[in-house]
């Protein structure tokens, strides 16, 4: 494990560390209401065509034809060879205007592909209301993960450090949608599988902080409670970083190498990650300090 010997006082500097991220929350967010978060064919309903080519083909083929269609899409291979492609737009297409594309296809590839012609596997048209089930659907996943964690937390710490995590987890979620309306990235299912890893990954770092608190109140009584605090991240600090480090390690390789629907569900993964093990460290365990503070019961002050 990496040793990793701070002194870093967190807890003096926590109103900074409060003001970055509801500064990055708020520029993130702000830009994707203002822009329209760039929601997929997942949220929004439209179309999704997959083509048999027979053999592998450029996407950029495909993509031009998309182009000459005027349709704006999404291009991914499937198949055990990526003899297969998937054409998905967020734009409700009409048999002529499918017939079209159809043709444009066989026009572009049947001459390139000798074991047979362009092959429509499936054409499938999405409602909208498949899309509000999926949005309404991620957030009870998030809210039940979080009311169990905070049960979880609850009888094993204590209530005040089931309601620090549930708000850091909060934190993470917030910055994550504000990465994605920042940098008008777009948002499918992947996304949701993603976040609720991040979820589920934060919150195991947080409480490994939260552990590291509760095993020092048995030795510190006598220190004052963010001396502690400070202690106690400090001490977990090179645990989270050498964690959080061999797991993004893990993770670029699929997302550099990985095909579109691999990055849609890796990004998240990246982004949350990074923010959860800062989160982790700068946010949950101030969170605690204030809410004791707030409360003027600092349960852990020595006498």
């Amino acid at each position: 494990m990496l040793n990793v010997n701070t002194n870093i006082p967190f807890i003096k500097y926590r109103k900074y560390f409060y003001l970055i991220s509801i500064a990055l929350i708020i520029i993130g967010i702000g830009v994707g209401l203002i822009r329209g978060f760039n929601f997929g064919i997942d949220f929004t309903g439209g179309t999704k065509i997959q083509f048999n080519m027979g053999q592998q083909v450029e996407l950029d083929d495909v993509k031009a034809v998309l182009k000459d269609n005027d349709i704006q899409a999404d291009v991914i291979y499937a198949g055990e060879n990526h003899e297969k492609v998937i054409i998905k737009t967020t734009a409700a297409l009409d048999n002529d205007a499918r017939n079209a594309f159809y043709a444009s296809m066989e026009k572009k590839f049947d001459p390139k592909l000798p074991e047979g012609d362009v092959f429509v596997e499936s054409s499938n048209l999405i409602g909208p209301s498949v899309g509000e089930m999926l949005k309404s659907n991620a957030i009870k996943a998030v809210l039940l993960a979080a009311v169990a964690m905070l049960i979880y937390i609850a009888i094993r710490f204590e209530w005040k450090f089931g309601v620090a995590a549930i708000l850091d987890l909060l934190h993470d979620v917030l910055l994550l949608m504000a990465f994605y309306g920042l940098f008008h990235v777009q948002i499918n299912s992947p996304f949701i599988a993603g976040m609720l890893i991040v979820v589920g990954y934060s919150i195991n770092d947080t409480i490994v902080v939260f552990d590291r608190i509760r095993e020092n109140l048995k030795f510190m009584k006598k220190n004052k409670m963010d001396e502690l605090i400070d202690k106690s991240i400090n001490q977990t600090i090179g645990r989270s970083i050498m964690t959080s480090v061999t797991t993004i390690i893990a993770i670029v390789p699929l997302f550099v190498l990985g095909g579109d629907s691999i990055r849609e569900f890796t990004l998240p993964l990246l982004v949350g990650v990074t923010a959860g093990t800062v989160s982790s460290i700068t946010m949950a365990s101030p969170i605690y300090y204030d809410l004791c503070n707030l409360l003027n019961k600092p349960k852990y002050k020595g006498k």
